[in-house]
C-alpha cells in the first residue's frame, strides 16, 4: 500500500498555530487523527478498531485496523489468515488480534481535506480554552483592541491573540466606531456561549470610569482616596463620589488634577461625557447637596423611613438642580440611594395692607401703647419700637390723635427697649424683636 502525505500547507498551519497561539502540536494532531477515522471508514470500509496515525515530521498518514487471526476469512474487515498474519508477526497464532495497516490508495487527498476541517475546529476549541485560562483573572481590567468587524450592532474587537465581543448593550449610545480604529474597553466577563467561552467587553459599564480614574489618579490606586459611589448615563453624564480619611488630601482636587488635567484625560477617553466629582459625606443632606451642586438649595424635608428627600430651590435654580431631562436629579438619586423630589420654593408675597396690619399688631403688643395709638404711629411711618423711642415728646404731640398720650407712649417705647436689651456680659436669649421685618418698606 502506498504511503500518503498531508500537503505542506497543512504542516505550515500546524507550525503557525503552535508558534502564534501557543497551542500544542500534539493536541492538534491528536484531534486531527481522531477526525480522520471518519474519512478512513469511508475509504476502507467498516474496518475493526480502525485508527489513523500522522507522522508530524514527514506528514505521512497511515490507517490501521485490528484483525483476528483465523483459518478462514469470513470478513476482510474483521479477519486475517494465519499465513498473512505471520508475514507481519512470525509468532502470530489462531485467535490472536493483530494490527494491520489498511491505508487505502489515494487516501492522502481525502485525509487532507478532513484534516484541515478538524484542525480548524480544534484550533477554535483550544483558543476558547486558552481564553478561559488567561482572561478569567483579568475581569475588571482595561485592554486595548482594534475594531475588526460588525455583526448587527455588536462589535468584534481584535486583541491580538484573541477576538472579543463588545455587545450592543455594552456600547455607549453616542459613540460610533470605524473598522481599524483602536479603542479601550473594560473586560466585563468571560461568558460560555454556544461556541465556547467568549470575552465580553464594555465601554458603558460604570466600572470602566472607575478603572480610568484608578489608572489616572495615583491616590485612588494606592487607596488614599476611596470611590464611595458612582452613577452613570453612558455618553452623557457621570457622578463619582470620593472620600479620604487623610485630612491633608482634598479628594475632589486630587481627582481633578492640576489645571484639571487628570479629569480632562478621562473626559477625552469618554468622548466628552460630562463627569461630576463629588465629595462624599456621611450626612445624607450634605451628600445630596454636594451631588446637586452647583445648584443652591433652599430647604430639605427628609423622610428617613422611606429614604425620600423633598428639596426646595429658587425659581432660577430649578432647571440647574433638575438638569436636562431630569438627568441631574436622577443621577443624584442613583448615587445617594435617596429618592429626590425637587420643587420650586414657595415665596409668600406680603401685601401692603398686611404689612401695615403686622406693624400695628407688633406695636400694640408693647405695654402702654394702645392699638389705636399703634395705628396712628404706623401711618406716620413709625413701624418699630426703636423708631418711636428715638423721638421726642414734642414730635409725638404733633400727631393730633395721640398728642395727649405722647409722654406715655414715649415712656412705654423706651421701657420696652430697656427690657429687651441684654445685661452686660450676658448672652442674648429669646426671640428677635416683635416688630415686622419689613422696616421702611411700608
Amino acid at each position: 500500500m502506498e504511503k500518503t502525505s498531508m500537503n505542506a500547507d497543512f504542516l505550515a498551519v500546524l507550525e503557525f498555530w503552535e508558534r502564534e497561539k501557543g497551542i500544542s502540536r500534539e493536541i492538534l494532531v491528536k484531534a486531527v487523527e481522531e477526525s480522520l477515522v471518519s474519512a478512513a471508514k469511508k475509504a476502507v470500509g467498516a474496518a475493526r478498531d480502525l485508527r489513523v496515525i500522522i507522522d508530524t515530521k514527514s506528514g505521512d498518514i497511515k490507517a490501521f485496523s485490528k484483525l483476528i487471526v483465523s483459518e478462514k476469512v469470513v470478513s476482510k474487515h474483521d479477519h486475517i489468515t494465519v499465513f498473512d498474519a505471520r508475514r507481519i508477526n512470525p509468532e502470530a497464532k489462531l485467535g490472536d488480534e493483530i494490527e494491520v495497516e489498511v491505508t487505502p490508495a489515494g487516501f492522502g487527498r481525502i485525509a487532507s481535506q478532513y484534516a484541515k476541517q478538524a484542525l480548524m475546529q480544534q484550533i477554535r476549541r483550544a483558543e476558547k480554552n486558552l481564553i478561559l485560562t488567561e482572561f478569567e483573572g483579568r475581569i475588571g481590567d482595561i485592554i486595548s483592541g482594534t475594531v475588526r468587524r460588525f455583526e448587527r450592532s455588536d462589535v468584534t474587537i481584535d486583541l491580538g491573540k484573541y477576538e472579543a465581543l463588545l455587545p450592543n448593550r455594552e456600547r455607549v449610545p453616542t459613540e460610533e466606531y470605524q473598522i481599524g480604529e483602536r479603542i479601550r474597553c473594560l473586560v466585563k466577563a468571560v461568558e460560555t456561549g454556544p461556541h465556547g467561552p467568549e470575552i465580553i467587553l464594555s465601554r458603558a459599564d460604570p466600572q470602566f470610569v472607575i478603572k480610568l480614574f484608578q489608572l489616572e489618579v495615583s491616590e485612588i490606586n494606592d487607596g488614599t482616596i476611596e470611590v464611595k459611589g458612582i452613577a452613570r448615563e453612558p455618553g452623557f453624564r457621570t457622578k463619582l463620589a470620593v472620600y479620604t480619611r487623610d485630612p491633608k488630601v482634598d479628594p475632589v482636587g486630587a481627582c481633578v488634577g492640576l489645571r484639571g488635567q487628570r479629569v480632562k484625560n478621562i473626559v477625552r477617553e469618554l468622548n466628552n461625557e460630562k463627569v461630576d466629582i463629588i465629595k462624599w459625606d456621611a450626612n445624607a443632606k450634605t451628600y445630596i447637596a454636594n451631588a446637586l451642586s452647583p445648584a443652591q438649595l433652599k430647604g430639605f424635608e427628609v423622610d428617613e423611613v422611606r429614604k425620600r428627600v423633598k428639596i426646595s430651590v429658587a425659581d432660577d435654580q430649578l432647571s440647574l438642580a433638575i438638569g436636562k431631562r431630569g438627568q441631574n436629579a436622577r443621577l443624584t438619586s442613583k448615587l445617594t440611594g435617596w429618592q429626590i423630589d425637587i420643587e420650586p420654593e414657595v415665596v409668600v408675597h406680603v401685601g401692603f395692607d398686611e404689612q401695615v396690619a403686622h406693624a400695628v399688631e407688633a406695636l400694640a403688643l408693647v405695654p402702654g401703647i394702645t392699638k389705636e395709638a399703634a395705628d396712628v404711629l404706623v401711618h406716620h411711618g413709625l413701624l418699630t419700637v426703636e423708631a418711636v423711642a428715638e423721638l421726642e415728646v414734642a414730635d409725638l404731640e404733633q400727631m393730633e390723635q395721640i398728642k395727649d398720650q405722647a409722654g406715655t407712649i414715649l415712656e412705654a417705647a423706651k421701657s420696652e427697649l430697656a427690657r429687651r436689651k441684654p445685661q452686660a456680659g450676658t448672652p442674648e436669649v429669646g426671640a428677635a424683636p416683635v416688630e415686622a421685618a419689613n422696616t421702611n418698606k411700608v
